[in-house]
């Protein structure tokens, strides 16, 4: 499929051997690349929207200490604000986007939260166990793990796929999550949960994503094998997939000229902000889903239906 673009930031697409208009799409943002993983929030034009201004708190998670892998930026940020704003603590490990780290750190201040930022690489084993004895020495307990850091990288071929991009991808997507989640389980207690980021791109199987979409398969199978290992112990384990958000993994994956397109497969012809996500984190961290382990919530705009 190719795309025109016509009225600002709308765009119609095309089959491109027929030349028929097939659907109307809205453009969150135009071309652009960046050359690191996972990806600079704060060189994007636009700048994602990551907090809702009429998003109020009501003390859902009042008193509770969460870790927010990759909370520096994108979803993790979204999900960091709005857990703030419902009286939790956080915990942010991050690679080395030291600059939107601080700017998170901030932001969460300025709203009279507290953060801690921890930067080091969730594919050694050894941060992994860092980040839960610096947590405790700073707060003093756990209540929840978001497992959302990640990276992805496109290819249009199974060939092209390198055996060190492979491996990276499988230690950052998949043993970071294993490391730090057994690092964090003795800590938790009845009523924690565990929220791990899986992806639309898993239920449709991406042709460019090969060995991302084969983590984040992973990571629902971990979801539901471990949600039924601590059920009785009441820690819920839930999963969610996004489809397309404006993070920094998106210029940081794809080519410049997919940009513009992203989201436009989904029912509602666009892509999404962070903002738009952090009330399904809210929801999967505190009581209101007491009852709700071993789920995918599915936030795609209707890409994938079922």
């Amino acid at each position: 499929m190719n795309y025109d673009y016509q009225f600002g930031n709308q765009a119609f697409k095309y089959d491109n051997n027929t030349g028929i208009k097939l659907t109307k799409y809205q453009i969150l943002a135009p071309e652009q690349s960046q050359s690191m993983q996972p990806g600079m929030e704060y060189l994007m034009r636009p700048l994602p929207v990551f907090d809702n201004p009429n998003y109020r708190g009501s003390g859902k998670l009042k008193g509770k200490v969460a870790i927010i892998t990759g909370g520096d930026s994108g979803l993790g940020r979204a999900a960091a604000i709005a857990f703030v704003k419902e009286g939790a603590k956080v915990v942010i490990p991050y690679y080395n986007e030291h600059k939107d780290a601080e700017y998170t750190k901030n932001y969460i201040e300025n709203l009279g939260g507290e953060c801690l930022l921890l930067s080091g690489d969730i594919a050694n084993n050894q941060f992994c166990q860092n980040i839960v004895d610096k947590t405790l020495e700073c707060f003093g307990k756990i209540d929840i793990l978001v497992n959302n850091a990640g990276v992805q990288f496109q290819q249009d071929h199974l060939e092209n796929i390198t055996s060190e991009q492979f491996d990276r991808t499988l230690k950052v997507n998949v043993y970071g999550m294993f490391y730090l989640t057994k690092a964090v389980l003795p800590h938790l207690h009845s009523g924690s949960s565990i929220i791990n980021l899986t992806s639309v791109t898993t239920f449709y199987g991406d042709p460019q994503l090969i060995d991302y979409v084969t983590t984040k398969g992973a990571i629902v199978g971990f979801t539901r094998s471990l949600a039924r290992n601590l059920a009785l112990k009441n820690i819920r384990v839930n999963a969610i997939s996004p489809g397309f958000f404006w993070t920094p993994l998106q210029p940081a994956c794809w080519v410049a000229e997919k940009i513009p397109s992203l989201g436009s497969n989904a029912a509602m012809a666009r892509g999404a902000m962070p903002y738009e996500l952090a009330p399904t984190f809210v929801f999967l961290a505190s009581d209101d889903s007491s009852y709700v382990t071993g789920q995918v919530i599915h936030n795609n705009g209707g890409e994938i239906m079922g």
